[in-house]
């Protein structure tokens, strides 16, 4: 997204910080999992929104609009998203926000009114910055931000992603039960298995002018930001990355542009949407998990993000929940970048099939870019009607294994 920033004669940072705390290792963790309220909230999803939106303050973003799900509330920020479950929360902030200076207020907010004194796990990251040198406080560097972070837990480790001189992924994730204290209770017996932590995020850059030329606006006092990015959703296909009856999208249009989009997407529930290989979603039943778009549309920094939690399997075994190759696919035509990163980060307590998991997304990755189709209708300035439309050339490819989790992490670029 974008909006006026500090200087108006500068670029806007579009990468974002992502900050995501786990207080337990489930929702049927939470101290009053037995107990909800009127609305079947537990845990952190019964903190008053104007106690979240005090805790914005400190990072420097407001709430514009929030939707609840029955699992998650998804607050749509002025810059980015904010996602609060009842046993952790997902920060994600652009431009010069401060995002880690929300967190000493995050561990005080989930002490003192949702009785979470610990931090089960904690993971913050985001892609290189475009503009580092206009960065805020501890987001200045990234050393900054370790030793900012190293100084609130204890078994904290940092990674570098890719090329430090280029497109690269910066990670920092502590251990398990690491943190405030170092006591965690485990799960309560008789709980179902949990499904696997998926995260898998789209950072495209250098976007094609007819991707960026719907993301300008020009809406009167009178004109109501929502139902614009509501129209402009359906228009590019946004509103049907997943299908619409299992979607509910919260959307905004920022003047004179920008574009920023929160969903929450129910799954498992849907015959069609389970794979018959998945056991866990079967015995589960209903899931609900979230996307999130952010669009910065200028020429020169123009950037796009997309970021989901719900689980796409890597062949088309189902017919409502896009596979991974799918989902890829209808993000990248839409936004048609010059370049793209894309990180698949799984967790997995077999070390075997996580593996056999991360290369099947990197297959999926290739073989989803490699399609010539994606990239037929790019507008690409003042190339000859006639010549070949360019296909992505892979530029990195690394499989990392952390503590618990295994990361898929490609580059790709257009080449002619």
């Amino acid at each position: 997204m974008t909006h006026v920033p500090d200087d108006p004669q500068g670029p806007f940072e579009g990468p974002e910080k992502l900050l995501e705390i786990w207080f337990k290792p489930s929702a049927n963790d939470v101290p009053d999992a037995a107990n909800p309220d009127a609305s079947g909230r537990t845990g952190l999803r019964k903190v008053d929104r104007k106690v979240w939106e005090a805790m914005l303050d400190i990072v420097k973003c407001q709430v514009l609009s929030a939707i609840q799900g029955d699992e998650m509330d998804a607050y749509l920020l002025s810059e980015s998203s904010f996602f609060v479950s009842p046993h952790r929360i997902i920060l994600k902030t652009c431009g010069t926000t401060l995002n880690l200076l929300g967190l000493p207020r995050i561990l005080e907010i989930a002490a003192t009114q949702a009785d979470l004194h610990s931090v089960h796990r904690c993971f913050y990251s985001r892609k290189s910055y475009m503009f580092p040198e206009r960065q805020l406080g501890p987001h200045r560097d990234w050393k900054q931000e370790v030793d900012y972070l190293d100084n609130i837990f204890n078994t904290g480790a940092a990674y570098t992603v890719g090329k430090v001189n280029g497109d690269h992924w910066l990670l920092y994730l502590t251990e398990p039960d690491d943190g405030i204290t170092p006591e965690i209770p485990p799960s309560k017996p008789g709980s179902s298995q949990l499904p696997p932590d998926y995260t898998i995020e789209i950072l495209m850059s250098n976007l094609a002018a007819s991707a960026r030329a719907p993301f300008f606006s020009s809406l009167s006092h009178s004109d109501d930001p929502h139902v614009h990015a509501a129209a402009l959703s359906q228009s590019l296909g946004i509103s049907n990355i997943f299908p619409p009856h299992l979607t509910n999208l919260d959307a905004y249009t920022f003047t004179p542009c920008g574009y920023s989009a929160n969903a929450l997407v129910k799954w498992g529930d849907d015959p069609a949407s389970i794979d018959a290989c998945d056991s866990v979603a079967r015995s589960n039943g209903s899931r609900e998990g979230y996307y999130t778009i952010h669009v910065t549309p200028e020429e020169g920094w123009s950037y796009a993000s997309f970021e989901c939690n719900v689980q796409s399997h890597t062949s088309e075994k189902t017919r409502s929940i896009p596979d991974l190759k799918t989902l890829i696919q209808r993000v990248v035509s839409i936004f048609q970048p010059g370049r793209l990163s894309l990180t698949l980060f799984i967790s997995s307590q077999d070390s075997n099939a996580a593996e056999e998991s991360v290369e099947a997304a990197q297959k999926a990755f290739k073989i989803a870019l490699a399609d010539p189709a994606i990239t037929r209708n790019f507008s690409f300035g003042k190339a000859p009607a006639t010549s070949r439309p360019p296909i992505y050339r892979r530029t990195d490819k690394i499989n990392y294994e952390f503590g618990g989790y295994d990361l898929a992490f490609s580059s790709f670029e257009l080449s002619a």
